[in-house]
């Protein structure tokens, strides 16, 4: 019985030690929406935000979420330009913004499946 115990022991100490270390290879792909379009943001007076040049605004709903996919609110925005994914509701306003990783940003829309028309 002794043996048995040590041996589940030892079996679940390796099993979370290869989570932890694998851990940084289990990171998400995000699904972005096919009508979603890319450009470069930086934060303006709330409840507005510059992209690509040109000011833009927030839905009242609007979420943004930074590159490790948590929520990021408006006044914590970074200062300088960011690539950024987003989408536009039927009035133009901004209604979801995704701030974009190194990674996420050096692939094309099209290896991410946006900037397709909506259905």
């Amino acid at each position: 019985m002794p043996t048995r115990r040590l041996l589940l022991s030892a079996l679940l100490a390796t099993a979370v030690a290869s989570l932890t270390i694998a851990a940084p290879a289990l990171a998400l792909e995000r699904p972005f929406p096919p009508h979603a379009k890319r450009g470069t943001m930086r934060p303006d007076l709330f409840p507005s935000v510059i992209i690509d040049g040109k000011p833009r605004i927030l839905t009242a709903g609007a979420r943004i979420w930074n590159a490790e996919n948590t929520i990021e609110m408006p006044a914590s925005l970074p200062v300088r330009n960011v690539v950024v994914n987003y989408t536009e509701d039927d009035a133009a306003y901004i209604d979801r913004i995704w701030i974009l990783s190194a990674d996420e940003a050096a692939q094309t829309p099209k290896q991410q499946n946006i900037n397709q028309p909506r259905p």
